[in-house]
């Protein structure tokens, strides 16, 4: 379908030891949406590699650098076979495949640069989901303080299903940014630094199932960076400009 348009669209699955999720996850993407899919290993302990090599697919592995880092890798190799548009997909199979057509005819009707999923479109969609109350209500106040500093009309900042454009990387760069999951909130604020267009689509997500993620108490340390990162964006904003607040073009 990406040939349509004549844009090359390559969905990359990070994956982390999740060696018993991993072909489950693959088995459920639309391939026929793709003009590749990769599989990016980060230094798994488990079989994740093994597994991926199994896979009708570009495998890639590396040391183990953190979530960041495993997205930027990948990012890299996107960008190397020439894609124009690059389309995160869980390796755990936390998020629904379902929701990847959408995100397709989003690019292709309106090319924004980056294209992220929202899970609280309708804002009650998460608790019926299953996501805890907690984590709930922490999400809509962080996204609220971060539609008001960066200025962006997004019902969610802090999602994992995600739709790089070849324009944002290329802009923005990745120099400067986490290997860890602050990385996913850092390139959402340069985007917004370099005044980039950031659009939104309704997503699924599953929290009923098994999947890999983070720790109650790196989901607190993730929120204070969070907002050192709203600090530096406000500072770059009056003229005190950061190695992470910069645009390359």
């Amino acid at each position: 379908m990406s040939q349509q348009r004549n844009i090359k669209i390559i969905g990359m699955i990070p994956a982390y030891n999740c060696a018993h999720l991993l072909k489950k996850a693959y088995e459920q993407v639309p391939k026929e949406y793709f003009d590749d899919i990769i599989v990016v290993d980060d230094g798994s302990t488990d079989d994740t590699f093994t597994v991926a090599k199994t896979l009708p697919v570009k495998s890639f592995t590396h040391p183990h650098s953190g979530y960041g880092g495993n997205i930027k890798y990948a990012i890299q190799k996107a960008m190397e076979l020439g894609t124009d548009y690059c389309i995160e997909i869980h390796g755990d199979g936390q998020y629904d495949p379902s929701n990847i057509p959408a995100a397709i005819q989003k690019i292709q009707a309106q090319r924004p640069d980056f294209l992220l999923g929202s899970r609280f479109i309708p804002m009650l969609q998460p608790l019926r989901d299953k996501m805890s109350l907690v984590r709930y209500l922490a999400n809509l106040g962080m996204s609220l303080i971060d539609r008001l500093v960066l200025g962006l009309p997004l019902s969610e900042f802090h999602q994992g299903f995600r739709v790089y454009g070849r324009t944002l990387i290329e802009t923005v760069g990745l120099e400067g940014t986490s290997n860890d999951h602050l990385f996913s909130f850092q390139i959402i604020a340069k985007a917004a630094f370099c005044r980039l267009t950031v659009l939104e689509i309704p997503v699924r997500c599953d929290y009923a199932g098994e999947h890999t993620s983070i720790s109650l108490k790196r989901s607190v340390v993730y929120a204070l960076q969070t907002f050192g990162v709203l600090f530096l964006f406000i500072l770059a904003r009056l003229g005190f400009r950061t190695r992470l607040f910069r645009c390359i073009s």
